[in-house]
């Protein structure tokens, strides 16, 4: 297969996420958002979805490395989007908590993610959604499978 002939599949992925990130950004800018970047927002989403989870489940479910969680879930506290507390349950385990300051925020913020998923999908019929994503949870399945076998 020649250079011009390889599927860029990963390279258009890449450059997806990197002109997603410049447009989301700009989009919680104009939604009054100023201290809370994309990357921080899909800390958020996941505690949206369930608050009070553990730091392992949350960088489980959000694919990041524990290092780079727990800086960006410095900053967060800081600018007092979450809390961290004991478990009731082990002390030894940390529990990622909202905050008053986050909950009042998080109708603006799905908003902008709407515009965002509105963008993603301009001109898709909803089968072609489905495949695109189907598409695209293969790939995502394919790389942690071979990331949890060369660990």
């Amino acid at each position: 297969m020649t250079m011009k002939q390889q599927r860029q599949g990963g390279f258009l992925i890449a450059k997806i996420h990197q002109l997603a990130g410049r447009i989301f950004a700009r989009k919680l800018k104009e939604h009054q958002i100023d201290d809370l970047n994309p990357a921080q927002g899909r800390i958020m989403f996941v505690l949206w979805r369930e608050d009070g989870i553990s730091i392992n489940e949350l960088a489980q479910r959000t694919s990041l490395g524990k290092s780079t969680l727990t800086s960006m879930l410095d900053r967060l506290e800081r600018s007092g989007h979450l809390t961290r507390v004991p478990s009731r349950e082990d002390r030894r385990e940390i529990l990622i908590r909202r905050t008053d300051k986050d909950r009042a925020l998080e109708e603006v913020y799905v908003r902008a993610s709407q515009e965002m998923t509105e963008l993603f999908y301009a001109g898709f019929v909803p089968s072609g959604i489905d495949r695109l994503e189907t598409g695209l949870q293969r790939v995502y399945d394919n790389l942690a499978a071979f990331e949890r076998a060369t660990k």
